[in-house]
C-alpha cells in the first residue's frame, strides 16, 4: 500500500484528503496548521482538515512552524512514498522534500505557470481571470516552480465567489489528483517544465486589500468583493460604520454624482455612485456588531433614512 503524509488546512483540501482515504491510500501522517482563536470571544478553533483527520483517527501533526521542528523529524522518519499538500500554508524545507520515496505533489489552485502565490484562487476573481484550474505538480524549493504532472481548466463565472470557486476546484482537484496517482507511482506520468516567462504571482491577500476604494470603477469593486467572499470579506464604512460586503452588482446605468453618494434608493435597492461613471449595487453587507443580511433587512432599519444624492462612502 503507497503511505502518504498528507498537509493542508481549510476546507478546499478535505475532498481531497478525503478521496486519498476513501481509495484505501495508506494515510501516515496528516499534517495542518495549529489551532488558532477566532472571533471576539477568541474561540480555539481546529482548521477543517484537523476536524477530518480526528473524525477518522489519523495521526496528526501540528507544528507552528515545519523547519526546525520536533514534528519535522518524525515525518520525515515516516519514509512516506508520496508527500500531498493541499493549501497547507507553510513552505516546506527540502529535506522532507526529499524524503518522499517516490515524489514530493502539490495540488494548486491555478493553471501555472499562472498564479503561483497563497491567494490564486481570490486572485483570479479580483485580477478578472476568464478561466482557472488545478495543477497536480511536482514540488519543488521554489514556490510553485515543480513540473507539471496534469491541469484541468475551469471558466470562472460573473456570479463565483472564492467561496463557491474553491468549492468547485477541490473537487477537481481530488479528481485529477486520483487520475494522476497511478501513473506517477509507476513512473510513466508525462512532466512538463514551467515556462517561466509566463510566471505571473499571487501573494497573500494584505489587511490593506480588504477595503473597498469606492472611487474605483464598479466592476473592480464587485471583483473584490468576490474575491474576499467570504473569508476575510471586503468593506467600507458606510455612514462611519465599518461594514462588510458579500454580494454586490454593476449597474448598466452612469452616474454624474461623486463616488460614494447614492444613486438609486428603494425599499429593495441601494446603488452607490463609484469611479469612472459607473454604479455599484450593494445586495449583502454585515455592518459592525450586525449579523450577515440582504440589504433589503438595512434599508427597513438603519438605513431607512437614507436619501438620494446622500454622501454615504467615503
Amino acid at each position: 500500500m503507497t503511505k502518504i503524509i498528507f498537509m493542508g488546512t481549510p476546507e478546499f483540501a478535505v475532498p481531497i484528503l478525503d478521496g486519498l482515504v476513501q481509495n484505501d491510500y495508506e494515510i501516515v501522517g496528516v499534517v495542518t496548521q495549529p489551532d488558532r482563536a477566532v472571533g471576539r470571544k477568541q474561540k480555539i478553533s481546529y482548521s477543517p482538515v484537523k476536524k477530518y483527520a480526528v473524525q477518522h483517527n489519523l495521526p496528526l501533526y501540528q507544528p507552528e512552524k515545519l523547519a526546525h521542528s520536533a514534528e519535522l523529524a518524525e515525518l520525515i522518519a515516516l519514509q512516506a512514498d508520496l508527500i500531498i499538500t493541499a493549501a497547507f500554508g507553510q513552505f516546506l524545507p527540502t529535506k522532507l522534500l526529499q524524503s518522499a520515496q517516490i515524489a514530493p505533489l502539490n495540488v494548486h489552485g491555478s493553471l501555472l505557470p499562472r498564479n503561483r502565490g497563497g491567494a490564486p484562487v481570490q486572485r483570479a476573481i479580483m485580477n478578472g481571470d476568464s478561466k482557472t484550474g488545478i495543477t497536480i505538480m511536482y514540488m519543488a524549493a521554489k514556490m510553485d516552480a515543480g513540473d507539471i504532472i496534469s491541469q484541468q481548466a475551469i471558466d470562472i463565472k460573473p456570479t463565483d465567489t472564492a467561496g463557491s470557486l474553491f468549492e468547485k476546484l477541490s473537487i477537481i482537484g481530488r479528481d485529477l489528483l486520483l487520475a494522476s496517482l497511478p501513473q506517477v507511482i509507476a513512473g510513466t506520468n508525462k512532466r512538463v517544465t514551467q515556462d517561466e516567462s509566463l510566471v505571473t504571482i499571487t501573494p497573500n491577500i494584505s489587511p490593506e486589500e480588504e477595503q473597498i476604494d469606492i472611487s474605483q470603477p464598479a466592476i473592480v469593486i464587485n471583483r473584490q468583493v468576490r474575491g474576499l467572499n467570504p473569508d476575510p470579506g471586503a468593506y467600507l464604512f458606510l455612514n462611519e460604520v465599518r461594514t462588510k460586503v458579500f454580494q454586490t452588482s454593476v449597474g448598466e446605468q452612469t452616474t454624474d454624482l461623486l463616488p460614494g453618494q447614492v444613486v438609486v434608493k428603494t425599499k429593495k435597492q441601494l446603488a452607490i455612485a463609484a469611479g469612472k461613471q459607473t454604479v455599484i449595487y450593494l445586495e449583502q453587507i454585515q455592518p459592525a456588531g450586525k449579523a450577515v443580511m440582504p440589504i433589503t433587512a438595512f434599508l427597513n432599519g438603519k438605513g431607512k433614512d437614507i436619501q438620494v444624492g446622500e454622501q454615504i462612502i467615503k
